[in-house]
């Protein structure tokens, strides 16, 4: 369970369905996820409703029983919020406030909420407005379903339709606005990136919440905020680091997530110019989580869409301090033995033994084996440098562990 602080939390139910794409047990994990997602944006989940549809209904995504089931609970309960983990159409958002009378969020918009909440560079807080706009667009009618209950009113027809365009080019000239803000503030950190000079480029890549910007404090030595919350940070911090007498830039960037919306990959583009541009990405997961091979096929999958999966990456599997495999009784023989019963060394003789030269196992907070990590960085950079400066070779002994 999530512990929560002395805070007030707004009450909230979740919504998943149990579709051909997703079973039980996967929409089970999706709304644990989105559990830890309200979390952070400040709420508190009282209950689940989950609805098996393989045709989702279009005027409310779920069937009209559940739907009443939802709202009587909604109304006992003083529920604020009610949350879907799959994205809503304008249309359903607007069918399913007017039924249940409360607020009603998507997994799209929770996050949007989240990040809007989380940016604290003018940079961060322009691309999150973009993508929120964006969002926005098409859902403006929702916000005159009140000019319905006056149909037939005097004079209320028009005004009403009139004042929706209105709206709707004031929010489309604002995206226009803001998309030209990011350009011109893009222009200006492809020239800081181009100022770097020759430095490798290194960047921690990974899903939210794995400990990137931990990982980060320790091996720069710096302070970049971080705390056990999806999308901590969302600024990507540069740092120069050294290891033996080998400086590097080292970039801290946002964290990805299952089901990321569309419009935060087209606003956090330039975000992750970093990751394009790095010669070595450490992709960090945490192997404590109980589904982390979904969330690496979920990184590797956006690396690919923005065109770096063919970059050199090193597989850091962080938080072992945290990870505790199930047992299994050896007289039992109905139980079969899955990834979950692996101890650590059980998973260093898998895939991860192969995958990118070798996988590494380390606690970033307790500290634990940073030395071979760092010595596997070193070496790595030093590589890549010397291919690019190969009259620099005598500078850079063969291992670190010579000084």
């Amino acid at each position: 369970m999530i512990e929560k602080k002395s805070i007030d939390y707004e009450k909230a139910v979740l919504i998943g369905v149990i579709n051909k794409e997703q079973n039980e047990e996967k929409v089970s994990e999706y709304l644990d996820e989105l559990e830890f997602l309200t979390y952070t944006a400040g709420g508190e989940v009282i209950k689940r409703f989950t609805q098996r549809m393989d045709i989702p209904n279009p005027k409310t995504l779920i069937g009209t029983g559940k739907m009443e089931e939802i709202e009587k609970y909604v109304e006992e309960h003083e529920i604020g919020s009610v949350i879907f983990d799959d994205e809503l159409t304008p249309g359903q958002q607007r069918n399913i406030e007017k039924q249940l009378r409360c607020k009603i969020i998507d997994r799209t918009s929770l996050i949007l909420d989240i990040f809007a909440q989380r940016a604290q560079t003018s940079y961060a807080r322009t691309q999150v407005e973009l993508a929120q706009y964006e969002y926005l667009l098409p859902r403006l009618t929702g916000l005159w379903t009140h000019l319905e209950r006056q149909k037939g009113g005097i004079g209320m027809r028009g005004p009403g339709e009139t004042e929706i365009e209105t709206d709707r080019r004031i929010v489309r000239d604002r995206i226009t606005l803001l998309k030209k803000k990011l350009t011109k503030i893009d222009r200006q950190m492809e020239t800081q990136r181009g100022n770097r000079g020759a430095l490798v480029r290194v960047a921690l890549v990974g899903y939210t919440n794995v400990g990137k910007s931990t990982l980060m404090n320790v091996i720069s030595k710096s302070d970049v905020f971080a705390e056990n919350k999806l999308f901590a940070t969302l600024d990507t911090t540069v740092r120069k680091v050294v290891i033996g007498n080998l400086p590097f830039l080292l970039s801290d960037t946002v964290g990805f997530i299952r089901k990321l919306p569309t419009q935060l990959v087209e606003s956090f583009k330039s975000t992750l110019d970093e990751v394009r541009e790095a010669d070595l990405l450490l992709h960090i997961v945490d192997i404590s989580h109980p589904q982390f091979e979904e969330h690496i096929a979920s990184v590797n999958k956006i690396l690919s869409e923005i065109k770096s999966s063919d970059k050199k990456i090193i597989m850091v599997f962080n938080k072992i301090d945290q990870y505790e495999h199930e047992t299994i009784d050896e007289d039992d023989l109905t139980t079969e033995r899955t990834g979950r019963h692996f101890t650590i060394s059980d998973w260093k003789k898998t895939w991860m033994e192969k995958v990118g030269d070798r996988a590494i196992f380390i606690s970033a907070l307790n500290k634990e084996n940073l030395d071979e990590f760092r010595k596997r960085v070193y070496d790595e950079v030093r590589d890549i440098h010397i291919t690019r400066f190969p009259y620099n070779n005598f500078l850079y002994p063969e291992h670190l562990d010579e000084y």
